[in-house]
């Protein structure tokens, strides 16, 4: 018999709705167990997006975040537009980091053969809120030898 998963760890993150973004939810997660939540396209109701085939727009989310220090929200496809249509984020994962304050926006990308139209509300990216650290670097003569070496790209099979 098999163990509920424990309950993810939570962090408080302040956002700001811009006033076009005005009526639309803030992001969610879409069950339990989600890592990411999901970003809405704030396009004006009357104003919807079509990319071409291999058209790139930068969407609004019509949102502005204060993550704490020491985290950052990663801005990720979102896997049923991406097989069902060709369409991705382009730079992806987008990272925000903590002391950015301006909105956040979405890079699309249409990899697909049709055009795809993107309405206000529609759910457009995940985004993922994480713990990181920054690096000190400790420069040395030369590094600890491993049993992988410097073979990459396909070395370990």
């Amino acid at each position: 018999m098999s163990e509920a998963p424990a309950k993810p760890a939570t962090v408080s993150v302040e956002v700001q709705r811009l006033p076009h973004a005005t009526g639309l939810p803030l992001p969610r997660y879409q069950s339990p167990g989600a890592a990411g939540m999901d970003l809405l396209a704030a396009l004006p109701e009357a104003e919807p997006l079509t990319l071409a085939p291999g058209a790139r727009a930068l969407v609004p989310t019509g949102l502005t975040i204060a993550l704490p220090s020491g985290y950052e929200a990663q801005v990720r496809p979102r896997s049923g537009l991406a097989l069902k249509h060709g369409v991705t984020v382009l730079n992806s994962p987008g990272t925000i980091d903590a002391d950015y304050r301006g909105e956040v926006g979405v890079i699309l990308l249409n990899t697909g053969q049709d055009p795809f139209t993107i309405a206000r509300g529609e759910r457009i990216a995940q985004l993922v809120v994480q713990r990181y650290a920054q690096a000190d670097w400790v420069e040395v003569e030369s590094l600890e030898d491993t049993s992988r070496g410097s073979g990459g790209f396909g070395s370990t099979g």
